[in-house]
């Protein structure tokens, strides 16, 4: 048994989460499933970000005072989590103490590297990146993610000496070729780090709220600095024994936030003495309907809403087969009921049904001992290493398909009238091809496999467990 420890970002709690939350959260989900399934010790964590200045700002619209809003929203961001069928083994927020004590061990390591210094800085912070922004960051004076000016802000500040790390930055990235993943990701964080690193503030003046820093309550700690020292937090950090998990194998996280994770979190950890994490994934973004999701714009979608409609598996089959992972893509409701209908209901729900049907039907709903199964799963197992779900998926249904049509080949209904045992290995055969298929949906959507599972248990068909996927408009009725 090995270890594999993954996480996803932790989420700003200043709205709730949304499908484009659920994406990343989902995949990292299925990569833990994955690597529990095939005999793994996983620590899989999640959690929300709550010391920033969105958090003060939507407390104050909610009329609420900021610790009472980031326990609410907590809440309802762990309740998404649990009833889209995440699997995390914990949930951080950084409000917790024990994130307190590990963001203070981390400054004081830092310390002694001789890598903080106090200072003063004058420049633009944008409130939604939670950073100070050159001018050639901006389009037209806005931050190009938020549409939003920046603020003017000049502060005396805590620094990290990010500059000292360059070279040996480069020197890991260059060493080693899947630290940052995938290659686009690579390439653009390697163009950065070229052009140049500045020594970045990690503190703010005269916060109202957050960590403050250690031995000077005018300051608070940066939230990028606090809030990346969350994985350590959840692997025990500083506590002895938290080497049996750190450091970590993969970060997934968003596109837009790769610097963070392939710059800053790499060098303070480079100052603390501490080893660094095998993988940074940045997935891509996806459009709804051809826009940004966009609070503004009033598109964005609730997975329990989705879900609730259609099925946990559904949604989460969808997100993860037709969104390559790492890269961008598209979310429409016009396209999820046609990927519904034609691979859930049309393929893999119709095999199922068909197959149990046919065993009913020439067997009498008892289809007994089962031969053993010669099945490759290379195809699938290389997908998963590679963190590309879509591409595991996408292998998986070939095998869905081959139920199918081996069906449409033997023939089992001009069997039963010509050649009873030749029937019954057909039989055999394509109930071992659906254990074997449900086997390797288990990860991506565990309750449709269990259902195939129990459908099939014990040498004979249970009627009991219903159609998997009924038809789009049915399942969009309510299930």
């Amino acid at each position: 048994m090995s270890k594999f420890f993954l996480t996803t970002p932790i989420y700003y709690i200043n709205d709730k989460p949304h499908i484009g939350h659920a994406y990343p959260t989902i995949a990292a989900d299925v990569l833990a499933r994955w690597h529990r399934q095939n005999g793994d010790d996983v620590l899989f964590t999640t959690g929300t970000d709550e010391n920033s200045q969105k958090t003060v700002e939507s407390a104050e619209k909610a009329g609420k005072d900021p610790a009472a809003y980031t326990g609410e929203m907590a809440e309802t961001w762990r309740k998404t989590w649990n009833m889209t069928g995440v699997s995390f083994d914990r949930f951080i927020r950084t409000t917790e103490p024990d994130h307190k004590a590990a963001v203070y061990e981390l400054i004081k390591r830092a310390e002694k590297s001789g890598d903080i210094s106090a200072g003063e800085y004058q420049g633009l912070y944008c409130i939604g990146c939670e950073e100070f922004k050159r001018e050639s960051e901006l389009a037209d004076g806005k931050c190009p993610l938020h549409n939003r000016a920046p603020e003017k802000r000049n502060e005396k500040n805590y620094f990290f000496k990010l500059s000292k790390y360059q070279d040996q930055l480069l020197a890991h990235i260059e060493q080693h070729p899947d630290f940052i993943r995938p290659a686009s990701r690579r390439n653009e964080i390697l163009a950065f780090i070229k052009g140049g690193l500045e020594d970045i503030s990690v503190s703010r003046q005269h916060g109202k709220w957050g960590i403050d820093w250690p031995g000077d309550k005018e300051q608070k700690v940066y939230v990028w600095f606090d809030a990346l020292a969350n994985y350590l937090t959840v692997a025990g950090f500083p506590k002895p024994g938290f080497e049996k998990w750190w450091p970590a194998d993969v970060h997934i996280v968003g596109k837009d936030i790769t610097k963070f994770h392939c710059v800053y979190w790499p060098a303070m950890l480079m100052s603390a003495g501490l080893p660094l994490p095998a993988s940074v994934y940045g997935h891509g973004f996806f459009t709804i309907d051809g826009q940004k999701i966009s609070k503004s714009l009033g598109n964005a979608i609730d997975p329990i809403e989705l879900a609730g409609n259609y099925g946990i598996d559904a949604l989460r089959y969808y997100l993860l087969r037709e969104i390559p992972f790492g890269g961008d893509g598209e979310f429409s409701r016009e396209r999820f009921k046609s990927v519904y209908e034609a691979d859930l209901a049309n393929e893999l729900g119709n095999a199922v049904q068909r197959v149990a049907s046919m065993v009913n039907k020439y067997l009498s709903g008892t289809f007994g001992d089962l031969p053993p199964g010669a099945h490759d799963t290379g195809a699938v197992r290389e997908a998963m290493d590679n963190l590309r779900p879509d591409l595991a998926l996408a292998e998986i249904w070939e095998h869905v398909k081959g139920v199918n049509q081996y069906i449409e080949y033997e023939k089992p209904w001009a069997l039963a009238k010509t050649d009873p045992g030749h029937l019954l290995q057909v039989l055999q055969q394509a109930v071992g091809d659906l254990i074997h298929v449900a086997k390797l949906i288990m990860p991506f959507m565990p309750a449709t496999a269990e259902r195939i599972l129990q459908t099939f248990a014990d040498g004979q068909v249970n009627t009991g467990v219903g159609i998997l996927f009924p038809k789009f408009e049915e399942a969009a009725g309510g299930r």
